[in-house]
């Protein structure tokens, strides 16, 4: 009895054994897969918005990341609690990223920094609000209100009217759920780090304040595409301005006319705006554009000659041509005018 007794409980032993080991490599690969196995097989970058779900997440991990082995990541974010702790923001996702990990980075916000970049032809808030709020979280509508709010950016020391020479355009690196105020505590400070004491040093030699720069540069901005034209028109928008001359800049009768206008004629010169350099001597009150940094920087490193007038070249290459004296300028006027007689003839003619 004894005997059998014992080949009973040895055998209950090695079931036992055998169970344990079973349950053991069964939680220990379960363990492996949620905590050191890879779970996504392609590279993807998630937006998690206000209101966005952890059943949304997960949707748009398997269709977007190639979600390997859903129950995994769900079993992560249940440990995590991520359904009730998710944070906003944006994720980037590896193939090499486990469970584990991205539950982790869902729940305590472990964002990838995202890039702002603005670029290009910025004439009105409404261009720049949306350029802000097709890269970032923020809606245009919030971005727009923060450009013509006067209480909220008299506290980085610019007005509605004047908010265009905050703005310098360049690559932003920063959270995609940076508050209104956050991005534009970016700009402040790009924009006193632009100003270095180099440039300041620059404007006064020019008798010019760094908002007179920007003025200037804007008009400069205004009138060409052709970044090696940059300083030359500069100087010549400087030799009027020292001069005590009129401007009598187009780009500004364009912003006079909230840029609706094809071409300026004569007629458009009349109009009655402190911004119409044709009408007033001097620089207009504000930017009328977000100025490049390469359109301020030619401002205080103009090119140095005498020109004092410049005009479209009959080229029609973008290019301008430059002259000292009224006459000589007229003869170039003359010939450009000459050129886009006969092409809009020849259009005709089609």
């Amino acid at each position: 009895m004894k005997k059998k007794t014992k080949r009973k409980l040895s055998t209950v032993l090695l079931t036992v054994a055998v169970v344990s080991a079973a349950v053991v490599g069964t939680l220990g690969g379960i363990w492996y897969i949620d905590n050191k196995s890879p779970n996504f097989s392609s590279d993807y970058v998630l937006y998690v918005p206000e209101g966005m779900d952890a059943d949304a997440v997960l949707d748009s991990l398997s269709s977007g990341a190639g979600l390997i082995r859903r129950p995994s990541l769900e079993r992560m974010f249940s440990k995590m609690n991520v359904p009730e702790v998710l944070k906003c923001g944006r994720y980037v996702i590896e193939p090499g990223f486990t469970s584990i990990y991205v539950a982790r980075m869902l729940a305590f916000g472990w964002q990838t920094p995202q890039n702002l970049t603005l670029s290009g032809t910025m004439r009105n808030k409404g261009v720049i609000a949306r350029k802000i709020s097709n890269q970032m979280m923020v809606d245009s509508a919030s971005v727009a209100t923060a450009l013509n709010d006067s209480s909220f950016l008299a506290s980085y020391g610019f007005t509605p009217e004047n908010v265009f020479a905050l703005i310098l355009p360049d690559t932003y690196q920063m959270y995609w759920t940076a508050s209104i105020s956050q991005i534009f505590d970016r700009f402040k400070k790009e924009y006193d780090a632009f100003w270095t004491q180099d440039r300041l040093q620059k404007a006064a030699k020019q008798k010019l304040t760094p908002m007179q720069v920007s003025i200037l540069a804007s008009i400069v901005s205004g009138e060409t595409l052709k970044t090696f034209e940059y300083p030359k028109i500069a100087g010549v928008y400087l030799n009027r301005y020292h001069k005590g001359m009129k401007l009598q800049a187009d780009p500004t009768v364009c912003f006079c006319y909230d840029y609706t206008l094809d071409r300026v004629l004569r007629k458009h010169l009349t109009i009655d705006s402190p911004y119409n350099t044709y009408k007033y001597a001097g620089l207009p009150p504000a930017p009328i554009n977000v100025p490049p940094k390469a359109c301020i920087d030619a401002v205080l490193n103009p090119d140095s000659h005498g020109y004092i007038y410049f005009c479209a070249s009959p080229a029609f290459d973008g290019t301008h041509r430059f002259a000292v004296t009224y006459s000589e300028h007229m003869k170039n006027a003359r010939e450009f005018q000459r050129e886009l007689t006969l092409r809009r003839r020849a259009a005709k003619n089609k």
